[in-house]
């Protein structure tokens, strides 16, 4: 097997394109986010499929209209959102690996499902881990986010494909599901009974007001909930401002926080909600098992 090093270009690209991995675990106490995919399912997905560690990093994709040249052949993996993708001006099934040769051109359009692209690629991105993780968080590793004239280095994959008459195909049901499954949070049990229904009963409008530190639901809960000092707070937390709105915290979001944290979400919820498009609907199912408002 040959794996000498090459790079690909970024010759266009939307805001919210980066490299992310499972995330940066362990440095909470530094105030240093654990970032890594919203989406792990996709990231595990791409990885399986390409036969690299699952926890490999791989280009996280917000919008359409990321171009990539590819210097030398490699194989890639989509999943998470549908989209339409282009290799060298011709549209191509995103299910399962797509072989790349020398100075293709790839480029994806229009999303049709979903919110966030994973493109993963054979043996990995070549970039060196900062505080254990390749994912991009500006001052930490990159500035945030890809741009124009950027290039990554890969190792090239000279392998012939194996054949087979499987045909894989990434399952997006869970994707399209309204229903967000939660755990009740810390602060959960400080709420009325009248409030607590109306956090279940409600549902609610994904705002367009959403990036990758959090992302913000519509519909405002009026609460009686007390100022509290700060806490600790993850990726999935729920918390519930004075003024009633709800705020989900995603990967790269602080780590403490003073609004009470009255759900948990667990990291398919995650997933779930970061593939929500602004205007979508989705509404809480509060699980039966571990309940994070009791002391355990």
């Amino acid at each position: 097997m040959i794996k000498d090093p090459a790079s690909l270009a970024i010759l266009k690209t939307g805001p919210g394109t980066s490299i992310q991995d499972l995330g940066r675990v362990g440095f909470g106490q530094f105030g240093i986010p654990i970032s890594g995919a919203l989406d792990i399912i996709a990231t595990k997905w791409v990885n399986h499929l390409l036969k690299n560690k699952e926890s490999e990093a791989v280009l996280e994709i917000s919008q359409p209209g990321l171009k990539i040249h590819f210097e030398a052949p490699t194989q890639i993996c989509l999943a998470g959102a549908k989209s339409k993708v282009f290799l060298n001006g011709n549209q191509v099934n995103t299910e399962g690996l797509i072989e790349i040769d020398f100075g293709d051109l790839v480029e994806i359009g229009e999303i049709l499902i979903g919110s966030k692209i994973y493109l993963g690629i054979k043996h990995g991105f070549r970039i060196h881990p900062v505080m254990q993780s390749k994912s991009f968080y500006e001052g930490i590793l990159g500035t945030g986010n890809l741009k124009k004239g950027d290039q990554i280095g890969y190792f090239t994959n000279h392998e012939k494909p194996i054949s087979s008459s499987v045909n894989v195909k990434f399952d997006r049901n869970w994707m399209c599901s309204e229903t967000i499954v939660a755990y009740r949070g810390p602060e959960w049990h400080f709420l009325l009974d009248t409030e607590k229904e109306l956090i279940v009963t409600t549902s609610f409008t994904v705002s367009s007001l959403q990036n990758r530190m959090a992302i913000q639901l519509n519909e405002l809960i009026p609460n009686s909930l007390e100022e509290m000092a700060t806490a600790a707070v993850y990726p999935g937390t729920v918390q519930l401002t004075s003024g009633g709105k709800m705020i989900v915290l995603m990967k790269d979001a602080q780590v403490t926080g003073g609004y009470p944290r009255v759900l948990q979400l667990p990291e398919l919820s995650i997933a779930q909600i970061a593939q929500k498009k602004p205007g979508e609907r989705i509404t809480f199912e509060i699980e039966k098992g571990f309940d994070f408002s009791k002391p355990h």
